[in-house]
């Protein structure tokens, strides 16, 4: 069963490798940290903070060429968390067929900002997360 979740923290450390980006139960209490890249970071942040660049970033051309291919961006989801890693795709609607492209999570996650569609997370994901 998929959770719908949102971005309820972004944790940019200046000093360490370390960026964490925590994801909430949209419709509940429940909420558990990734580690993820600064280029992911600061692009979540800026989507987040409604923070526009004058020319488009990879993730606003992910969406874009998306878009242009006749494909709908329907939300993106984290499947899976295995080996302390986790695991997601952007799903796509195209031609009436759901399409299904892997995808880093950090990366999934802006692309649903930049898309404004939801982070759908399965149930085991986030019982493994929080326990």
């Amino acid at each position: 069963m998929a959770v719908q979740m949102e971005v309820s923290r972004i944790i940019i450390s200046e000093s360490g490798d370390t960026q964490i980006v925590v994801l909430r139960e949209v419709d509940g209490d429940r909420a558990f940290p990734m580690v993820i890249g600064i280029f992911e970071a600061t692009s979540i942040d800026r989507r987040v903070k409604r923070q526009h660049t004058p020319r488009p970033l990879t993730h606003d051309l992910l969406t874009s060429v998306i878009d242009q291919m006749g494909g709908e961006l329907q939300d993106i989801y984290i499947s899976e968390l295995r080996d302390y890693t986790y695991f997601a795709q952007l799903r796509i609607k195209q031609n009436g067929e759901m399409i299904e492209v892997d995808a880093r999570p950090s990366d999934a996650i802006v692309v649903a900002l930049v898309g404004n569609v939801p982070i759908l997370v399965n149930e085991s994901v986030i019982d493994e997360a929080t326990s």
